[in-house]
Order: C-alpha cells, then structure tokens, then sequence
C-alpha cells in the first residue's frame, strides 16, 4: 500500500508541476510578452534605438545630479563674490593739480578708494617746493567724513561716477 501511496503522491506532484507550467505557458508568458512588447514601445518613443529605457532615464538623472552639483557651486562663489564685492575698492577717482601757483606739473593729486557703497578713503598729497604733505580722509556714502577740498570733491565724483572722466578723456 505504500508503493502505491508513494506513485499517487510522485503523480500528484507531476501533475501539479505540469498544471503550472501549463498555467505559466498560457497566463504568465503572454503577460510578460505584453509587458516586454510595451518597454519595446516605451523605448522607442522615448529615445528611439539609443538603448532601454532605464538606462537613458538613469543618464538623465545622474546629469540632472551633475547639472544640481554645478549649481550648487556656482551659487556658492557668487555669494563669496558677492561678499567680496561689498567691500573690494573697486571704485577710484584720480585728481591731479596744482596746489600752489609757484609749482607745475600737477604733482599734487587727490586719491579717492571706494568700494560700491561709497564707503572709503580719500588721500591727498600735496606738493610744494619745501616739502609734500599727505593726509588720508573717511568716506561714507560717497561723502567725506571731514570737511573736504575742491580736488577731494572731485576725486570722490570720478570714483562715484567713472562715466564723465571717460568722456572727458576720449
């Protein structure tokens, strides 16, 4: 009896391995055919012969991960540079003269360092035939802390507005 229970049992599971192949040939292959038939159709329509699917979507994002990366780091060093430029004399005015009637030649000037909020200083030589004096002067604002010359004035414009020195050169 049991040589007979063990042939139903061997026949049972024959039958049951066969009831899943067949149930795999006749369900599960014409899903995955389907299924592989639309990838097919989604290739083509995203990228043509170009390669699957997955892998141009996975280009696209680790480029997108490059292209965020770049960002990041432009952004970063235009803050830095934007730091900089709050304080960076980045705006001069140059004004040469004569501070007295017996000297020539201009030798007496006035400097005047702003960075772009017109926050400074002003230096200012002046020559005479004995001696050169220089004396250095704040700058808020494009204004000058102390009491100011003409040519100090002049030096602060230029700086503020390098446009008419330009024309007046050219």
């Amino acid at each position: 009896m049991s040589i007979i229970l063990e042939q139903a049992s061997a026949i049972a599971v024959a039958a049951a391995v066969l009831a899943v192949g067949v149930y795999h040939a006749a369900v599960v292959a014409p899903r995955l055919r389907r299924a592989s038939a639309r990838l097919d159709v989604q290739d083509g329509l995203i990228g043509g012969d170009a390669g699957a699917a997955a892998g141009r979507l996975a280009a696209l994002e680790a480029a997108q991960h490059d292209l965020a990366h770049a960002a990041n780091r432009a952004s970063a060093r235009l803050d830095e540079l934007e730091r900089l430029a709050r304080v960076d004399l980045s705006r001069c005015g140059f004004v040469r003269y004569d501070a007295y009637d017996d000297t020539g030649s201009n030798l007496s000037y006035a400097l005047a360092l702003l960075n772009r909020s017109g926050d400074g200083v002003v230096i200012t030589s002046i020559y005479s035939r004995s001696d050169t004096r220089t004396y250095g002067k704040a700058v808020q604002a494009f204004a000058p802390v102390a009491n100011a010359s003409e040519e100090e004035l002049a030096a602060i414009a230029l700086a503020r507005d390098p446009a008419p020195a330009s024309a007046a050169s050219a």
